[in-house]
């Protein structure tokens, strides 16, 4: 999907001679920019990271003493 993003000459030629620098392409500079941005606020960025977050908060949610099959605390 294509999406219009506005940028001030400055900045457009900085990340331009970034782009150069880095021999990358403008689209792998943003790509790089919004995963960032989205890993800042928590939000997964693909299927591997949502389960990696899921993953994590059911080992959260799981109550430290909780009983076993046989009916006992676990110790």
């Amino acid at each position: 999907m294509r999406k219009l993003i506005a940028f001030d000459d400055d900045t457009l030629d900085k990340l331009t001679q970034l782009a150069r620098d880095r021999m990358a392409t403008f689209q792998e500079l943003a790509d790089e920019a919004f995963a960032d941005l989205l890993k800042k606020h928590g939000i997964p960025i693909d299927l591997k990271d949502a389960l990696r977050k899921s993953a994590d908060l059911s080992k959260t949610a799981t109550p430290k003493n909780a009983r076993s099959k046989t009916g006992k605390a676990a110790s």
